[in-house]
Parts: C-alpha cells; sequence; structure tokens
C-alpha cells in the first residue's frame, strides 16, 4: 500500500477484546476500516483470559451489571441497554460458539477455550473486510474539525474517525503498556491514575509463605477498610509465597481502593456452614475422638495438613497439651479462630499481574451515548483504555462488548 494514499473511514487502534469487535462491526457497517495490531494475533489478552477459558460475560440483568462496576456504573447504562450480557451471548453463538453458564452466572465457551472466543472475532474482521495492519499506533492527529489522521509506525492513515481500544497495564506483555493513556493525553484528556485491581494481596504474615500452594475451598472470604467490613463473599482461595490470591481474593482486592490511606485486613471463617454453637459442639466431639492425643494432633478432621500447624500456633493452645486436656476457654479461642481467621495486608501485587487495570480515561469526558471523546470531534474509546472496572465474574469483558457496539455503531463517515 503506498503511504501516501492510506485512507480509512475508520482506524481501530488496538486489536483485544474491543478493538475486534469493534472493527468486525463496524466494517459491518461498510466502513472502511483498518485495525492497528503489532501483535501476530488478534487477541492475544482476550486468549488468555479467565486461565485460557475465557469468562465471556456474565448473565444478569442491566440493572445487576451496573451494579458489579466498581466505579461509576451509570456511565455505561446507555451501552449496556444496547448491547446487554444476552446480547453478546446471543452474538458469539451465532458465530457457532456453544456457551455454556456456571456458579456466579459465569458464561464461558463450552469448549473452553479462549481461542474460539478470539479466532471467531478475528474471522468475523477478515469477513467482512477489515484491514489488519501490524503496526504500532504513534498518535492521532486532530484539527479544529476533529480527527484527521492515525500516525501509524509505516505513516499516516487518513480518517475522520478513531478509536482508542488499547487497554490498561494489565499483562503488558500482551502489549497493554499504557500507549493508550499517551495518546489521550497529547489530545488534552485526563487520565485517572491507575492501579490495579482484580489483583493478589501481599501480607507480611509469615504463615501465608508457610503455606504456600495450600487453597482453601468453601471458606467465607471477608475484607475490611479500616475496620468497616467492604467485601464478603463465599468460594475459592490460596495462599502463596508473598501472600494469598485465588478467585476470592481477587473480587475482594476490587473494594481495596485507597491503599496508602486506608488499612485493610481479611478474615476468614473457615466453617460457614457451622454457627459458632455447632463449630463448639464439632470440636469437643474432635477432642473427646482423640483425647489421648496430642493437641496437635486433634485437628485432622477440621482443616488441611499445611494449616493445622498454624491453627495450633495461633490458638494459644501448647501443641503438646492433650486432647481431653483443652478447656473451655481455650475451645473458645480456637472457634473464634476457625471463624475470623485474620491476615494482615500490605498492599496488592504490581499491576502488571492484575487481571484488569483501575483508571485510565476519565469518562466525564466521554459521551456514554457514543463513547466519543467530548473534547476531540471524531475520537472515541472502547475498553479498559477508560476509567472504567468492574468485579470478577465476565464483568469487564462485557465493559468491552458493550462499549465496542456503541463505538462501532457511532463511528463519523464522511457523509457526515
Amino acid at each position: 500500500m503506498c503511504l501516501k494514499t492510506r485512507r480509512a473511514d475508520a482506524v481501530i487502534i488496538g486489536g483485544g477484546a474491543a478493538g475486534t469487535l469493534c472493527a468486525a462491526l463496524a466494517a459491518g457497517r461498510g466502513l472502511d476500516t483498518v485495525l492497528l495490531e503489532p501483535n501476530r494475533e488478534l487477541g492475544r489478552k482476550l486468549r488468555i483470559t479467565g486461565k485460557g477459558r475465557c469468562n465471556v460475560t456474565n448473565d444478569c440483568t442491566p440493572r445487576e451489571f451496573i451494579e458489579a462496576i466498581s466505579g461509576d456504573g451509570r456511565f455505561l447504562q446507555s451501552a449496556i441497554h444496547r448491547f446487554s450480557s444476552r446480547d453478546a451471548m446471543d452474538f458469539f453463538e451465532g458465530l457457532g460458539i456453544p456457551l455454556k453458564t456456571e456458579r456466579g452466572r459465569r458464561v464461558f465457551p463450552q469448549s473452553d477455550k479462549a481461542g474460539d472466543i478470539a479466532g471467531a472475532l478475528a474471522g468475523l474482521c477478515r469477513n467482512n473486510g477489515v484491514r489488519v495492519l501490524r503496526e504500532k499506533a504513534l498518535g492521532v492527529k486532530a484539527g479544529p474539525g476533529g480527527v484527521e489522521a492515525v500516525e501509524a509506525a509505516d505513516g499516516e492513515i487518513a480518517c475522520r474517525s478513531a478509536v482508542v481500544c488499547t487497554g490498561g497495564l494489565s499483562y503488558p506483555g500482551t502489549g497493554s503498556n499504557g500507549d493508550g493513556y499517551a495518546i489521550a493525553r497529547s489530545l488534552g484528556h485526563t487520565i485517572t491514575p491507575c492501579r490495579p485491581s482484580l489483583v493478589p494481596l501481599e501480607s507480611p504474615d509469615a504463615f501465608c509463605r508457610e503455606m504456600q500452594g495450600f487453597s482453601l475451598r468453601n471458606v467465607a472470604l471477608s475484607a475490611f477498610e479500616d475496620g468497616k467490613l467492604v467485601y464478603k463473599e463465599l468460594g475459592e482461595m490460596l495462599f502463596t509465597h508473598f501472600g494469598v490470591s485465588g478467585p476470592l481474593v481477587l473480587s475482594a482486592s476490587a473494594h481495596m481502593r485507597n491503599f496508602g490511606k486506608a488499612e485493610y485486613r481479611l478474615e476468614i471463617d473457615l466453617k460457614p456452614g457451622l454457627d459458632e454453637k455447632k463449630l463448639d459442639a464439632r470440636i469437643l466431639r474432635d477432642l473427646e475422638k482423640y483425647q489421648n492425643r496430642e493437641f496437635r494432633n486433634c485437628l485432622s478432621d477440621l482443616a488441611g495438613r499445611a494449616m493445622i500447624p498454624v491453627l495450633v500456633r495461633l490458638s494459644g493452645i501448647p501443641e503438646d497439651e492433650r486432647g481431653n486436656s483443652v478447656t473451655r476457654e481455650q475451645r473458645r479461642a480456637l472457634v473464634q479462630l476457625f471463624k475470623h481467621f485474620p491476615i494482615s495486608i500490605s498492599g496488592p501485587r504490581p499491576i502488571a499481574e492484575a487481571i484488569v487495570t483501575s483508571g485510565g480515561v476519565s469518562t466525564r469526558e466521554i459521551d456514554p451515548r457514543s463513547m466519543m471523546s467530548k473534547l476531540v470531534p471524531g475520537l472515541y474509546f472502547a475498553g479498559e483504555v477508560m476509567d472504567l472496572d468492574a468485579y470478577t465474574g465476565g464483568y469487564n469483558l462485557q465493559i468491552a462488548w458493550s462499549t465496542a457496539y456503541v463505538a462501532a455503531n457511532s463511528l463519523r463517515t464522511e457523509a457526515d
């Protein structure tokens, strides 16, 4: 292609979830669409999301979706009603990908292969005539009338519409390195400070490293900010060399938005199915069962092997005390430990390890009905590059689908 004649109706910057859908839909409208993606394959981050299974969306109502947004969910009112979770499910099944709904209404491809979703979007781009250029976008040129061209590695592409779909700062190896923020900032946009969300948490507690690799299932995790409960949920979690991780911890991290200003801690209810009275009776029964054993050998029916030494130590009960010698007060302390196992939190892991980025282009400067910039006509945004993030469960990908749909159907053309 001759550099002097490179033109398009629309240039989509970034070939991730939002970018590939936006490009495919724009081309489906009949627009001459260019998709800029320097990676060898489209949807590189999409292909590893959900541990390679791809949590496509959450089968929820628009109202429930808005409630799952960590920040200003009102911005997405128009987008989620125009392209809802149900619309997303119908769309992908229409591309020949059967879906299934699991616990928490999380929606996955039946194949459990994220590559099926990414591949279907890439195929739709190809079928709709999207021109995919393996180039890096360097900037967007704008004049008094708005967008004029996108500056790419191999020269400018003249256009009237440009959509920034570059993602955030999570998983930089996939290409999410903050380039979109620089483009937006150069055109006058405000960038809300970025921080990790849906991220593992670090703890100074030595027992976390001691239990590295040990997972807990069917426990209830509570998160506290300056002593106030901000999150509680039932599920799974994992101890690591740096602290804690797993689904419950990632979800809890989305509620921890003030590191550096607030103090955070976690509590685990190891036996959420038992109230304190029933748990005390259960412990008493086990102590009677193992009455002649040392206390450290009396908890094998109640806790995992990796956790027993920690429980014994934190309970304050001498490890060599016989089961039949444990007092009522000691038993009460053990019940409290099982119901409120404490974990100190010092901070989140680096943003590169986060599933999503919180922060980004301020939504106050974007029209929610079109995803077009309020500052530069013809400049649009979709996906994680905006200051939008949600809790785990498929909501973040739904943000990508809904905003990409709105942007693709709002692009300026030469006729406008």
